[in-house]
């Protein structure tokens, strides 16, 4: 009988082992931080010298079409010693390295919690460091703004506006916040908004346009700029004539993307009421669909005066970057 539990005892301590040894699964705490907000872990004497003010040079500057100047992301300082536990947990992190290796740069997912996106970056000396910010800062930006539009999307999932008007005129699916309403459906033109509070709104517009409304060259933003101002001005008119057409005063930027796997245009700028004081940021992507012989466009706006505005055209981005065309 002792030999018979001898045996069942090893034979479970080999199952168990077994198990242990085929379960890979390595179980990750949840990241945290606030929407586009990097954390920096980078030496005191690094953060405060050349190599911070390049890191804030290129992270927290302005971003594009904003009426006033707000950094593309927030920046907190995190000293390598520091870094652990709940600080390590940050959903975005830019890690400075001065060592002994060659200059590289490396995007990690999911090294101390998940989700999370991690850029480290190496070098031998300051100059290496900022070389290789230098070369990587679109792809590290790139890398750090999809890991928060996907956290901005899973946020906006808890609570779904029912949309089906929307989705099955324009043949597309869109994940919308529940805070937005419908306030105009005409055709296959829609237009969203959600109130924030006295009077300040984010607004959203949806509609499609022939292939041939946008030509490919330089007058594709002159292009945008007409086709915008045309649908503002028909299709939400304000009174006594009052109509939002684009800003001439601020050269709106344009930008190439890809949405739902198809090339398209990001054009950022400020809208202003012809005929009255009001003025805003906007964000406008028109997406190729040759499939269907058009653009499919998604014009998102905000009124916030007073307000800061960029967290507001995130939002707006997020949404248009859950687009896919069925």
């Amino acid at each position: 009988m002792r030999t018979f539990y001898t045996l069942l005892f090893c034979t479970l301590l080999l199952a168990c082992g077994d198990k242990k040894k085929e379960d890979n699964t390595v179980y990750l705490p949840a990241s945290n931080g606030n929407l586009n907000s990097i954390s920096i872990v980078a030496d005191n004497i690094l953060w405060e010298g050349n190599v911070g003010e390049n890191i804030r040079n290129i992270f927290a500057a302005p971003l594009n079409g904003l009426p006033t100047d707000e950094p593309m992301f927030s920046m907190k300082q995190i000293p390598p010693q520091v870094f652990d536990g709940f600080a390590a947990r940050s959903r975005i992190v830019l890690k400075i390295e001065k060592s002994n290796v060659e200059a590289t740069t490396k995007i990690v997912n999911n090294p101390f919690a998940k989700p999370q996106t991690v850029a480290v970056v190496a070098g031998k000396t300051d100059k290496d460091i900022i070389a290789q910010l230098e070369e990587n800062r679109d792809k590290i930006i790139d890398a750090f703004n999809k890991e928060e539009v996907k956290e901005k999307l899973r946020r906006i999932n808890l609570s779904l506006l029912a949309d089906q008007a929307v989705e099955e005129k324009l043949g597309i699916a869109i994940d919308i916040p529940s805070a937005y309403r419908i306030s105009k459906s005409d055709d296959d033109f829609f237009w969203l908004r959600k109130n924030l509070s006295n009077s300040k709104t984010i607004e959203l517009m949806l509609y499609e346009v022939p292939l041939e409304t946008i030509s490919n060259g330089d007058s594709t933003i002159v292009d945008i700029v007409k086709m915008r101002n045309a649908v503002t001005k028909t299709k939400i008119p304000g009174e006594d004539g009052i109509y939002m057409v684009v800003e001439d005063k601020y050269a709106p930027s344009m930008f190439s993307t890809i949405i739902d796997n198809k090339p398209a245009y990001e054009v950022r700028g400020m809208w202003e009421m012809n005929g009255f004081t009001m003025a805003g940021p906007f964000i406008t992507y028109a997406i190729e669909d040759k499939i269907n012989n058009r653009y499919l466009v998604a014009d998102g706006y905000v009124y916030a005066p007073s307000l800061e505005k960029r967290d507001y055209i995130f939002e707006l981005e997020a949404m248009i970057k859950s687009i896919t065309i069925k």
